[in-house]
């Protein structure tokens, strides 16, 4: 297995150019939760030419809806929603300086080709494994849309939050290459 490659937000080309399918990640810093309502509404603000409710440029969002904290913590189970709901939304902020998404499922085409042009990455987050992923989360603020509740878009303080690439700058794709290596075990 590979060693963990350590990476702390805002993330620069440098450093998801350095990434590959299949590389083990921990991200340190802040990243940013959404889903496919609140997407909707950041894409609005870029094509009305308006503010987003946080700087873009660097970042990373999670495909989250954590459920209510408990008490102590600062969210309850936190594990990934299926990415797919946000690919009409993503090549838009990946345009507009968004560097890495975190969630689970396959990417359609365009967003390959949006992270290709504007070196960005898709990272795969354990699924089933909320409470654990929980952990890394280190503190949690509803910074816009509080109306959509647990899909409200949230500014997280994440510490060794651990992550898998699936799709790197140069267009390849992780679940693509394992089906193609079981085939060729298989028919081995």
């Amino acid at each position: 297995m590979s060693d963990v490659i350590k990476l702390t937000t805002p993330l620069s080309d440098a450093d998801v150019e350095k990434l590959n399918i299949g590389d083990r990640v921990e991200i340190t810093g802040i990243i940013y939760t959404g889903r496919d309502a609140a997407h909707k509404r950041l894409v609005e603000l870029v094509k009305e030419g308006k503010e987003l409710p946080f700087d873009i440029k660097g970042q990373i969002i999670y495909y989250v809806g954590p459920s209510p904290a408990p008490p102590g913590r600062p969210v309850g189970a936190a594990g990934p929603t299926t990415s797919y709901r946000m690919d009409p939304y993503a090549p838009v902020l990946i345009e507009a300086g968004l560097k890495g998404m975190i969630g689970k499922g396959a990417r359609n085409q365009e967003v390959i080709e949006a992270m290709m042009r504007f070196k960005a990455v898709y990272f795969a987050a354990i699924g089933g494994a909320g409470a654990l992923m929980a952990k890394s989360i280190k503190s949690a603020e509803v910074i816009a849309y509080p109306e959509l509740g647990p899909e409200a878009v949230r500014k997280l303080e994440v510490v060794n939050f651990p992550v898998v690439v699936v799709n790197d700058v140069r267009g390849n794709d992780l679940y693509r290459e394992g089906v193609k290596k079981y085939s060729r075990q298989k028919a081995a």
